[in-house]
């Protein structure tokens, strides 16, 4: 499998918005929860063109994507998603290293990341160090 990485465009918004989706329900939430959830994981032509927002191709298929969001104090990562169907085949990892490139690129010394408590783990493998916990409804 070839996966390369490329700038999203505004256009592959609703194919982002897919990926996202797909792959939060791969959590099995209840589904009322990813209704709540919706806004969040919706991704706009205007969230592309104001926000670093990158996407991973296998095969010519878009399987993930990351974005950055930039405020006055830091820079987060906002979105990493993978499709389900590719999940565990280094995809992730591959994206997560061309954040921290981007994070280079950009001086930026610290990435903060609100990871979803199924993602911890994934994020501690890639050299993410837990400093607190937000919980939400």
């Amino acid at each position: 499998m070839i996966v390369y990485i490329e700038k999203a465009q505004a256009e592959q918004a609703s194919i982002l918005t897919e990926i996202a989706i797909s792959a939060k329900r791969h959590w099995n939430y209840p589904e009322h929860w990813i209704e709540i959830w919706m806004p969040a994981l919706t991704i706009s032509t205007d969230y592309i063109s104001k926000h670093e927002t990158w996407l991973a191709v296998a095969d010519e298929i878009p399987v993930g994507f990351y974005s950055l969001v930039q405020d006055d104090e830091a820079l987060w990562l906002d979105n990493l998603w993978i499709l389900p169907d590719f999940m565990g085949q280094g995809i992730g990892k591959k994206l997560f290293q061309h954040v921290l490139e981007r994070c280079r690129a950009l001086n930026v010394s610290t990435l903060k990341i609100e990871a979803d408590p199924n993602a911890q783990s994934f994020y501690e493998k890639m050299g993410a160090r837990k400093v607190g916990e937000h919980h939400s409804e």
